[in-house]
């Protein structure tokens, strides 16, 4: 898990959005729609990380309708520690 966190939060280049979406859904589960309006940016952009942070085992979808709402999977949840730490040292402002 710790090496999926670096991978998809640090050393990629989309890494600080990801780093706003997990933030954004740290505070209540959204579906894509929600954080694009929360995180004033693109819908497809949104879809795009979310579907790498499933991809890697980070979120997971609700269900299959467009309203899904994302949540973090079991191996995050079990890891929020490995998670808070990786956020504090790639955004260490956001807290």
């Amino acid at each position: 898990m710790e090496d999926v966190l670096w991978y998809v939060l640090a050393s990629s280049r989309g890494g600080p959005t990801r780093v706003r979406i997990l933030r954004a859904l740290d505070e209540r589960p959204r579906n894509a729609n929600q954080l694009a309006t929360e995180l004033d940016m693109d819908y497809t952009t949104i879809r795009h990380h979310l579907d790498v942070l499933m991809d890697n085992n980070v979120v997971r979808r609700s269900g299959d309708d467009y309203a899904a709402v994302y949540l973090f999977t079991e191996q995050t949840t079990s890891n929020w520690d490995m998670v808070e730490t990786v956020l504090e040292t790639v955004d260490p402002e956001e807290r």
